[in-house]
């Protein structure tokens, strides 16, 4: 199973992207929020994946975070929610607003989804209600929340909210990054990704 690509944000659309990996461009199926996230053509770019397989498709989905993943898997789980209304909900909201409807309650919230009536919608707040709290929001939220102070991820955030940057635009900059170049990435290298991910 395809879980991660790592290459060249090659071109992209309403709802997909072509990731270059080697050569290889790979058609990514992706919500509106995670082809925002990618950045623009050229950009080097990581994204997580789920492969889904039917009787007469193959399809890569993909993923700005492993958590948007962890919530697509969830919502495709709910009777009558397939792919396409589940990136439809991710598209609509983030995952800290699909958390805190599930978590709550709030219907309304979901039913702002392109296609999703309140029927569905009270269907996927009710079968979700109990996971809601067990599941990441933010990408790398796990990550640097343990991330010892001191540490490179720790200080590139910091480097960042110095030029200006609100704290959680910093924190998901940085763990961007640190997907990208792996945990024993250099202070340097993180700041220097990690500012073109802020930016972007």
């Amino acid at each position: 199973m395809i879980a991660k690509l790592t290459g060249t944000l090659d071109d992209f659309g309403p709802d997909w992207a072509v990731i270059d990996v080697s050569g290889v461009g790979y058609l990514v199926h992706c919500s509106a929020k995670t082809l925002t996230a990618l950045g623009i053509r050229g950009d080097s770019v990581t994204i997580h994946t789920e492969l889904q397989v039917s009787e007469n498709d193959m399809r890569l989905i993909g993923f700005a975070s492993g958590a948007e993943r962890e919530w697509f898997r969830l919502l495709t789980g709910v009777q009558g929610v397939g792919s396409k209304m589940a990136l439809a909900v991710l598209s609509a909201l983030s995952t800290e607003d699909l958390q805190k409807a599930c978590a709550s309650g709030d219907a309304a919230m979901v039913a702002r989804a392109q296609g999703v009536g309140p029927k569905l919608a009270s269907r996927i707040v009710n079968e979700l209600k109990d996971k809601a709290g067990a599941l990441p929001t933010a990408p790398g939220s796990v990550t640097l929340a343990s991330a010892p102070a001191g540490s490179a991820s720790a200080d590139a955030v910091s480097a960042l909210m110095n030029l200006g940057f609100k704290p959680n635009v910093a924190t998901d900059a940085i763990a961007r990054a640190m997907d990208e170049l792996g945990d024993g990435a250099a202070l340097n290298d993180l700041i220097r990704v990690g500012l073109k991910r802020a930016a972007g």
